[in-house]
């Protein structure tokens, strides 16, 4: 990847979009897009060998990417700088997970983890009540006010249609109508200069559950357990998968798929299956998702 002679590498790492935006966004701009055989060379690297060089060069070409998406999402009143922060993560979590053998460019991989990240910050920071949580409510959440072709609440018909369109029923467009328009409780309540005596609200029947003795036992059982059920998890496995998940997760240095390739005198994608097949069989004997 080529940078703009004008824009040194190293202002890239001065700045974030929540500073200053503009210079943000020319400095962004200012890195030339790789071609696909360059895109293909640098996430090989990083598949097989995990090159951060490799990593770094291929998040900072897409970055002008996560600008254009992140200004889709400015009607919702957040700060396009969030924003990008959080698509952003999305694109390193894409690049991280980028199989160059699938055959298809890393942007239009990455648009899904983008978004993903995005409207997890969307439905986080829009109000305080979480409003969206089942994959109906979020579909809502992000089409509804589109969907509406006039101010006001929706009549039957229309609910209906949006209904039919999103693929949820008329209740749920109904109950996320009502979320969208109604305001946030004052947590700390509210107290009129005619009111007289102390106001109670809901913050002050909340009590602080840090320091229980109980939940302090708990998280100790669950940390002791969760131990004996990996021990016993590794037990199960070969020497060779036992050493690979030693070498590739509990190692200080972890090992690449290429030096444990050599090691045992098979190819890379090999290492890479024996290390999927073992870590399943460690999830199914630990019954927890890691």
């Amino acid at each position: 990847m080529k940078l703009n002679s004008s824009v040194p590498a190293l202002v890239l790492d001065s700045l974030s979009p929540g500073q200053n935006l503009e210079a943000y966004i020319s400095t962004v701009n200012s890195f030339e897009l790789l071609t696909a055989e360059e895109e293909k060379e640098l996430a090989e690297r990083l598949y097989y060998d995990e090159d951060l060089e490799s990593a770094r060069r291929l998040v900072l070409s897409h970055l002008r990417f996560v600008v254009h998406i992140a200004k889709s999402y400015s009607g919702y009143g957040l700060n396009q700088g969030d924003l990008i922060q959080e698509g952003n993560v999305g694109l390193m979590k894409a690049v991280r997970r980028f199989n160059p053998e699938v055959g298809v460019r890393l942007v239009s991989f990455a648009v899904h983890w983008i978004k993903a990240e995005i409207h997890e910050f969307i439905l986080r920071n829009w109000r305080i009540v979480k409003i969206a949580t089942t994959k109906a409510q979020r579909k809502l959440f992000f089409n509804l006010r589109s969907s509406k072709k006039r101010l006001g609440w929706l009549n039957d018909q229309e609910a209906q249609d949006i209904a039919d369109t999103l693929g949820v029923t008329k209740k749920t467009v109904y109950d996320m109508e009502g979320r969208l328009t109604s305001g946030d409780p004052t947590f700390d309540g509210m107290q009129d200069d005619d009111d007289e005596g102390p106001a109670f609200h809901p913050s002050d029947y909340l009590m602080n559950s840090a320091d229980d003795p109980a939940l302090a036992v708990e998280n100790a059982d669950y940390t002791d357990d969760a131990n004996e059920q990996l021990f016993a998890a590794l037990a199960d496995l070969d020497d060779r998968s036992k050493d690979i998940i030693k070498q590739r997760w509990l190692s200080e240095e972890k090992a690449t798929l290429h030096e444990l390739a050599d090691k045992y005198g098979v190819s890379a994608e090999r290492i890479r299956q024996l290390e999927k097949n073992a870590m399943n069989k460690v999830k199914k004997v630990m019954s927890v998702e890691f």
